[in-house]
């Protein structure tokens, strides 16, 4: 244990950091979580280092070790920032590292066959580079992609030149459309490979939630063995292993499987894909007699429809030409990796079991079905908790004040037989630094979004703000109506609304600019950091419950009330108190920051639910006096001026 304070001590030297408190107590508990392979949540406020604090014990671990993050700022923080200066650190108290890796899914990783062999279209074409700014975004990127092999670089999507997807998609495959190392004739030179055998011999693989799903829950091998696993930003979990365990089937997918096998059929069994697009006419009607949502019961004209996808796709997956080891025709890798989705989704549905979920959602373009699992709790405890130790952490891991719900919709128990939960602070003093303003005097939120009471009320907290304000609204429409109601009335300050450019780009104008407003829905809810006189002013329009006609979360949610449960509490309420947390959380990102959060539902001081909700969030001093706040809003505005 005194290696890990010794290492925690010159690591944070090294940045030219101080000491912070929880962020020893926090290294500590990792390292015994870990030696006595115990379960562990931490709940670590912004500001702590938590990333530091289980880095340490992590690197110091005589095993392997998979760091998962949610975002991808955080994991270029702790490779780009973090791990370096610990090795440093290591290396001045006379210990060494061992290696440490990032490993992504492929598709972020180029493709040095399609960079060389070019793209193929649907139809199995490969194509011409496009014109205009997108073939010369594509130019670029094969130009990087060669550089990168020959200077032997990673081919990471973070390192390449500003593009598109569009155009990263020209020079990229999925893991399911590589045609293999050993098939493909840049195998040795591979990126992805490249990074996969850097992580089999790394101590520390950096890696994602999403490839942490696909390895745990679906049990596809994506991360090297390992004997633990640390989960940061954790609150997210559940959600991204619902994520990547989603599926969606329409029409236009099951033709264009069709399309790109035609080319690759043995001449006498070219019938299977028009039997396939046939099987596409047949969806596409049956969808013209389903109502949007969820569908409880695959009645018998969808049923029969999906049952004729996946056997058609089955059949037209067996005509394709017999493979040869030489082969190596990217076209139809594709084409049959298009035939076996369909398939294997189609046959998904069909089954209709009761630990999934359908429903009928509007697409890109058409109606299209989507498959997601009840819950995932039960497979992270059998695939993952029951077989690694975990340690999971975020600046929120405790709702109500307990760490049990997040427990349990993981998989852990709720009693904490099996875990170990630890609140290690923040060393922000909220009390002092922050006002939670909830507008009691304003009515209940209606259906149809924001009224002019609402409006009116954020137009004049902004006014006595000096702009400087985060709007997080429950729907585009809101953020919409507001930023247009705000410009109209404040022509004298810049009203930024997400959708106006790339949310980056947005960001930067709102960190650059004093007294700018920025509004948005759920991306800025979580994971955006702009410290200091950038953000004085924080505007939440309602709580952020799930829709009503969510077809996922009203499914988990009857399911909790059919089992003898409170589904509106264990579903519902937890859904909001994760989001408010996270949202509350962009004000206070330093010691310095000062500032309001104003909440314009007056249900948080109503309900019978608020108390839940307010004790989820972080301790600032509470007040429905809109006079007080405005006073407050004014003299903080006065004070940065002068």
């Amino acid at each position: 244990m005194s290696t890990v304070k010794a290492v925690l001590a010159e690591a944070v030297a090294e940045l030219g950091g101080t000491h912070r408190p929880g962020q020893e107590q926090m290294a500590e508990a990792v390292a015994d979580a870990l030696e006595g392979k115990r379960h562990l949540l931490v709940q670590a406020g912004t500001g702590t280092g938590k990333s530091l604090a289980y880095l340490v014990p992590a690197l110091l671990h005589e095993n392997r070790v998979i760091i998962a993050t949610a975002t991808l700022n955080l994991q270029r923080q702790l490779v780009d920032r973090d791990i370096p200066a610990l090795k440093a650190a290591a290396a001045s108290v006379g210990d060494g590292f061992a290696e440490h890796a990032v490993l992504k899914g492929r598709a972020n990783y180029a493709c040095l066959h399609r960079v060389r062999q070019g793209a193929p279209d649907d139809q199995g074409v490969l194509l011409e580079v496009p014109e205009g700014s997108l073939g010369k975004q594509v130019v670029q990127l094969r130009d990087w992609a060669e550089d990168q092999a020959s200077e032997g670089g990673s081919g990471d999507r973070d390192d390449a030149p500003s593009h598109v997807d569009l155009a990263w998609r020209q020079i990229s495959v999925s893991a399911r459309e590589c045609l293999g190392a050993a098939k493909c004739e840049y195998g040795q030179q591979c990126f992805a490979e490249l990074a996969r055998q850097e992580a089999n011999d790394a101590h520390l693989v950096v890696t994602n939630h999403a490839m942490l799903a696909i390895d745990a829950v679906e049990g596809v091998p994506m991360l090297p063995e390992y004997d633990a696993v640390i989960i940061d930003e954790a609150h997210e979990l559940a959600a991204r292993v619902t994520q990547a365990s989603t599926d969606e089937l329409d029409p236009g997918m099951v033709e264009r499987a069709a399309a790109r096998a035609r080319p690759h059929l043995d001449a006498d069994k070219s019938s299977a894909e028009q039997d396939l697009s046939d099987a596409a006419e047949a969806l596409a009607d049956a969808l013209t007699h389903v109502s949007p949502g969820r569908i409880e019961n695959v009645e018998s004209a969808l049923g029969g429809a999906l049952a004729l996808v996946r056997d058609s796709a089955r059949a037209c997956f067996s005509a394709f030409e017999k493979d040869s080891p030489e082969s190596a025709d990217p076209a139809r890798q594709m084409a049959r990796t298009a035939v076996d989705d369909v398939r294997r989704i189609a046959e998904r549905m069909a089954a209709n079991q009761d630990a999934d979920v359908i429903w009928l959602g509007q697409g890109r373009s058409s109606l299209q079905l989507r498959i997601a699992p009840l819950d995932v709790s039960a497979s992270l405890r059998e695939k993952l908790f029951e077989t690694k130790t975990v340690v999971l952490t975020s600046a929120t891991l405790t709702l109500g004040g307990d760490f049990g719900p997040v427990a349990s919709s993981l998989g852990l128990d709720r009693t904490g037989a099996n875990w170990t939960g630890i609140d290690v602070g923040s060393p922000f003093d909220y009390q002092k630094q922050g006002i939670l303003y909830i507008a009691k005097h304003l009515p209940p939120p209606g259906r149809d979004g924001l009224e002019i009471d609402q409006l009116g009320e954020i137009t004049a907290l902004i006014k006595a703000a000096g702009g400087r304000t985060l709007g997080l609204f429950s729907s585009r429409r809101g953020a919409e109506r507001a930023a247009e109601y705000v410009r109209k009335a404040l022509p004298e300050l810049t009203v930024l609304c997400q959708g106006d450019a790339q949310l980056p780009e947005l960001a930067q104008q709102f960190a650059d600019e004093p007294s700018t407003c920025l509004f948005g829905t759920l991306s800025l809810w979580q994971g955006v950091d702009l410290p200091g006189d950038t953000c004085t002013l924080v505007i939440i329009d309602r709580i952020p419950f799930p829709r009503p006609d969510d077809p996922l979360m009203s499914a988990r949610q009857k399911r909790v009330d059919q089992s003898g449960g409170n589904g509106f509490m264990q579903v519902a309420a937890q859904h909001a108190a994760l989001l408010m947390a996270q949202g509350v959380g962009r004000l206070i990102r330093r010691t310095d920051d000062r500032g309001v959060v104003a909440v314009l539902d007056p249900r948080l001081v109503t309900a019978r639910y608020g108390p839940f909700l307010i004790s989820s969030l972080p301790n600032f001093w509470r007040t429905t006096d809109r006079n007080q706040v405005i006073g407050s809003l004014n003299r903080l505005d006065i004070n940065r001026e002068n």
